[in-house]
């Protein structure tokens, strides 16, 4: 299971264990204390893999550094820590952002490589699933906040999500304006696929 920064917390990594799989945990501002100390290790000593990737207009290379885990860290069952670093190009101008991991998939099950695609795969699904709720369907600011019904709603944003991308549309926001225009393209959608 790869988990944001808002999951990565000891109780979770047990109940993962528990459970009979393994964790790929963010760690970030929300753990102050354990950020810190990851980020004080000796990066620059560990062997890193990189990987370049365009699209969109920009240029993204993706750094991972690994690590056996220290014996400081508390995580139920962690074997691993990571380094990720992801610098994007676009338009000349350079960002960094360098994030922190903690997994409980030992260096057989999870080599530098197939960490780094288990967290871009986690990102992808963020992208594309969860950014369009949060901003095309503004979930966040739903008033819709008792019983059953977020869970409804979240899975009507969901099914109309999947419809859209299943009939070949990329941008969401476009394809809901197209339909809003006119009812029985959505009836039409609704029949054919």
């Amino acid at each position: 299971m790869t988990l944001d920064a808002l999951h990565a917390q000891t109780d979770t990594a047990a109940l993962i264990i528990g459970r009979g799989a393994h964790y790929v945990m963010t760690i970030k501002g929300n753990m102050p204390t354990l950020h810190h100390r990851l980020k004080a290790l000796p990066w620059a000593q560990i062997p890193s893999v990189s990987t370049v990737s365009k699209d969109h207009g920009r240029r993204v290379r993706r750094t991972i550094k690994v690590a056996a885990v220290p014996a400081w860290i508390a995580f139920t069952g962690a074997s691993q820590i990571a380094q990720l670093r992801r610098t994007v190009t676009k338009k000349g101008k350079k960002t960094v952002e360098v994030v922190y991991l903690i997994t409980s998939a030992d260096v057989r099950t999870a080599p530098p490589a197939a960490l780094a695609a288990w967290v871009r795969g986690h990102w992808e699904i963020e992208n594309k699933l969860h950014w369009v709720r949060d901003v095309t369907y503004r979930e966040d600011s739903s008033l819709v906040r008792t019983g059953n019904a977020p869970r409804v709603m979240a899975s009507l944003r969901n099914t109309a999500i999947s419809l859209l991308r299943l009939d070949g549309k990329t941008n969401i926001a476009e394809a809901n304006r197209h339909h809003a225009r006119d009812p029985q393209r959505t009836l039409t959608l609704l029949q054919t696929t």
